[in-house]
């Protein structure tokens, strides 16, 4: 295939990836004007279910905004040829290892991607969840969990990367078997040990208090045969009011994680049954089977890739003048999206059939109306849009909606 025809297809799937996405949120926009399903009339007063609707409306407008953003600086790269440039510069510089010069090819683009979306976070943090009382960082905060984020980036990502490149140099179309056993080893460990190692990093994590709230949950859990020796609470409020829970984990090294927001602002039987949906995901064995269809999914993404590479009309397309892997991974990178959205909206149908499971775990063992109570005011809390469009929805929920899940358990 000639270097004109991939650079074609390549600004294809960017404009239609663009202008799919754009379509479908613009289609969740419009259904904030669609009357509240009575099951759910009582969650917001007047006053505050017209700070949702501000709220998503605003939320919207800065999507498209950076979307669009973002759209334009891919087009503005391909038009110019940028990465081909960017690689010459850093050929300037005598770099003549393969391995080094891709590393920092795409450390370079990065940090400049770093550089262009930043002030966008900013204003997404610090403007819009300001406004509507969500935020609770400081710039300090977030520019620590930039730097911290970094290093994680450089020594992870670095290592990664490392690897795949030493695998294709080494073991050419074989390579996508050697890779696929260490990352997905390197899936395991990070399962195992995000609450224990990664995690903390960013928040600090302390072991549910006596009281209670304790009493109640090993009470449930002794009730159910659930093997519980780690509750945890994480400092959500140092970032946001936004409250969340979530098990993480396999094996003996499971957690369960509740955010300090969530135990300040709900009683103790909501968040009994906030448990008893997370234990529903254990009792289902959903984190196991997530965690072998994700391995899976990245052999056959690695096995569409051997079939990509060494291709140097690949290189051409994005404007170099010699063939090396960094182009081709990155051209790979778009030209397998539509495949990663099929899978990704695959992914999405069963974690919505996962969370049913769950609920519905979670009301045979213990009482509904304190897990419905509970959703109905995270959903308050959260602002969150109660009449999302159907087909936006279907591609990118990975929860079923407030309305069907309360309809599923009544």
């Amino acid at each position: 295939m000639e270097s004109n025809t991939i650079l074609f297809i390549i600004i294809f799937i960017l404009f239609f990836d663009y202008l799919l996405n754009s379509v479908l949120s613009f289609l969740n926009y419009k259904s904030l004007s669609e009357p509240i399903p009575k099951e759910l009339s009582s969650i917001y007063k007047e006053s505050d279910y017209q700070k949702s609707q501000d709220y998503n409306k605003s939320i919207y407008w800065f999507s498209l905004i950076s979307s669009s953003f973002s759209f334009l600086i891919l087009i503005l790269i391909f038009k110019y040829e940028l990465l081909g440039k960017l690689d010459y510069a850093l050929r300037s510089f005598s770099i003549e290892n393969e391995i080094s010069l891709s590393l920092l090819f795409f450390g370079s683009i990065y940090f400049i991607n770093e550089t262009l979306t930043t002030p966008f976070q900013l204003y997404r943090n610090f403007v819009i969840e300001e406004k509507f009382g969500f935020n609770k960082m400081n710039l300090k905060t977030f520019f620590l969990d930039k730097i911290k984020s970094y290093f994680l980036v450089i020594i992870i990502g670095g290592l990664l990367i490392t690897i795949l490149l030493i695998s294709i140099i080494y073991f050419s179309n074989n390579f996508w078997i050697y890779f696929w056993i260490f990352i997905s080893l390197f899936t395991v460990l990070i399962n195992l040990f995000y609450t224990s190692l990664i995690l903390p990093i960013f928040n600090k994590l302390k072991p549910l208090e006596d009281g209670s709230l304790k009493d109640k949950i090993y009470n449930y859990a002794k009730s159910v045969k659930f093997p519980l020796s780690n509750i945890f609470v994480i400092d959500g409020s140092k970032r946001s009011s936004k409250a969340n829970a979530f098990f993480s984990g396999l094996g003996k090294s499971k957690k369960i994680v509740l955010y300090d927001t969530l135990i300040k602002n709900y009683s103790d039987e909501e968040l009994v049954s906030v448990l008893a949906h997370e234990v529903g995901h254990y009792k289902k064995k959903h984190i196991v089977s997530n965690l072998i269809l994700s391995i899976l999914f990245t052999g056959f993404m690695l096995f569409v890739l051997s079939k990509f590479l060494f291709n140097s009309e690949i290189s051409f397309a994005l404007g170099g003048d010699v063939s090396f892997r960094h182009f081709e991974l990155f051209a790979f990178s778009i030209l397998y999206s539509p495949i990663s959205f099929i899978l990704g909206i695959f992914m999405n149908i069963k974690s919505r059939i996962n969370e049913y499971e769950a609920d519905n775990y979670a009301v045979k063992t213990f009482d509904k109306t304190h897990l419905i109570s509970a959703l109905k005011n995270l959903s308050k809390d959260n602002l969150v849009n109660l009449t999302p469009n159907p087909v936006y929805v279907f591609v990118n929920y990975s929860h079923p909606t407030l309305h069907q899940r309360i309809k599923a358990m009544t």
